[in-house]
């Protein structure tokens, strides 16, 4: 049986697929347009989303957490001026190689010490990661779609509910 942990990711992978794909449908200009809100655009969610697995990829894989803030801060700039369909490729690719990790893992629960320079230390595990990675991207998918709303578009359902009825591939 697939531990809920990875079943968690599968449903995270899907989504990032679902709200990237509605962005792909809308005008090129509102990827990038710069609106009032939390995050100046959606490109810039989209992109906060991906360096924060990326920077979470980094620390499963064994490096400090100030290793991982350090590139993802050299990559953030680039990140940011991708076009839609650059991040989807860049989002698939990092899921293959997070579901490569997270499949070698021998033991999902094994305990990881995270320093973090903001808040200290945190002993949680491989799965517990994982679910922040998840719970982190829903939140800020939803960020994603009250922009698109702001901005006059529909966005489009993405939550778990609804993966939970769509046919499974992995």
């Amino acid at each position: 049986m697939t531990h809920p942990a990875l079943k968690m990711y599968d449903y995270h992978i899907w989504a990032d697929g679902v709200i990237i794909d509605r962005l792909k449908e809308l005008p090129q200009d509102i990827y990038h347009k710069e609106i009032q809100t939390g995050f100046s655009s959606v490109s810039k969610v989209l992109s906060h989303i991906y360096l924060t697995d990326y920077a979470w990829f980094d620390i499963i894989s064994g490096k400090s957490m100030n290793e991982a803030i350090a590139t993802t801060n050299q990559l953030r700039e680039q990140i940011e001026t991708k076009s839609i369909e650059e991040m989807k490729k860049i989002f698939l690719d990092l899921s293959e190689r997070y579901k490569e990790l997270l499949n070698s893992q021998e033991n999902i629960e094994k305990v990881i010490v995270v320093d973090n320079p903001y808040a200290g230390l945190l002993e949680t595990s491989v799965s517990e990661t994982v679910l922040h990675v998840v719970t982190h991207g829903s939140y800020h998918r939803g960020n994603i779609a009250t922009m698109l709303r702001q901005m006059g578009h529909t966005s489009v359902m993405q939550d778990y509910g609804l993966y939970l009825f769509m046919p499974q591939t992995s």
